[in-house]
């Protein structure tokens, strides 16, 4: 029996009209989003990588194209580099502790009632507050004579120097960053423990496992999504923080605690230095994105070998 070829028919192309027509409606919903975008992102870091590459001042019309110097002086200036330092010691450990204690509390007051409610707000509580009103309320804290040090007094001891020693003043930044922070890590880590299925927990309860062990090899390896958008937010935010600085230390004692972001802010406008502060914005934009994206890939391979 000779063998019957079956001849399938091509697809007719839509003409390019009707293509256009039926992609119409996407584009015009988009567009807005896409304006925004370039108007509020790529717009400005274009202008701030043009403006990098002059010494303006940021009053004069004048200014000069002076090449990739102010990126050169940036690296090689002492108050960048400390600056820089201090940021990165800011990120580490804030984002180390804010993850650590968020996940802590959120395991904690993740059941049900009353008391688990009213302390999830009051945890949840400092970061609704202004980062410039944190700084203060701190500040008149942790000053010579303020709350703590009169309480110390009252009880016999000497005063502790929180912000006026070097290594004082530096652990007071980061845990004051961290007490204003780490409810947000906590609420989204407790929407991860939430959004686990209770039959996992039955389950192991069947087989014996215990509180600790139901947490370390069902809980974290099921909310393992959460705890990398939980990273990567805590250090993009940590590497941009400046508002507590200026209002708990203004950067002392001696510019010991001053952030990138302060120091870019204070070369920009109290030192009339644009230019320079620009150098400086775009590096801390290019160090930022890479450091987010090697921690989401880092992450993404963690949670590819706990899927498997």
């Amino acid at each position: 029996m000779a063998d019957t070829l079956t001849v399938v028919p091509h697809p007719r192309r839509r003409p390019a009209a009707r293509v256009w027509r039926d992609r119409l409606p996407g584009i015009v919903m988009g567009s807005p989003a896409v304006l925004v975008f370039l108007a509020m992102f790529i717009v400005p870091m274009f202008l701030a990588f043009v403006l990098s590459l002059t010494d303006w001042n940021g009053y004069s019309l004048n200014f000069t194209f002076i090449g990739l110097d102010n990126y050169a002086e940036a690296f090689r200036n002492p108050r960048t580099v400390d600056a820089a330092i201090f940021t990165a010691v800011v990120a580490f450990f804030g984002t180390v502790l804010c993850n650590g204690v968020g996940l802590t509390i959120a395991a904690l007051i993740s059941g049900s009632g009353r008391a688990n409610t009213l302390m999830r707000t009051i945890f949840f509580y400092p970061y609704i507050i202004s980062a410039l009103i944190i700084g203060f309320l701190w500040s008149a804290m942790l000053a010579p004579e303020g709350a703590v040090n009169g309480l110390l007094g009252h009880l016999g001891a000497p005063p502790v120097p929180f912000l006026t020693e070097v290594a004082f003043a530096k652990a007071s930044v980061i845990l004051t960053i961290v007490w204003s922070h780490f409810g947000f890590n906590m609420i989204l880590f407790l929407a991860g423990i939430k959004s686990v299925p209770p039959e996992y927990y039955e389950a192991a309860t069947v087989d014996g496992a215990s509180k600790w062990q139901q947490f370390r090899n069902v809980t974290l390896p099921l909310i393992a999504p959460v705890f990398t958008v939980n990273l990567v937010l805590t250090l993009v935010g940590l590497l941009k923080v400046y508002d507590i600085v200026l209002a708990l230390t203004d950067g002392g004692p001696a510019g010991s605690t001053q952030t990138i972001v302060y120091q870019i802010l204070r070369d920009s406008f109290a030192q009339s230095e644009l230019g320079f502060g620009a150098a400086q914005s775009v590096i801390l934009l290019l160090v930022t994105a890479v450091l987010g994206l090697a921690v989401t890939f880092a992450r993404r391979g963690a949670e590819q070998k706990v899927a498997d």
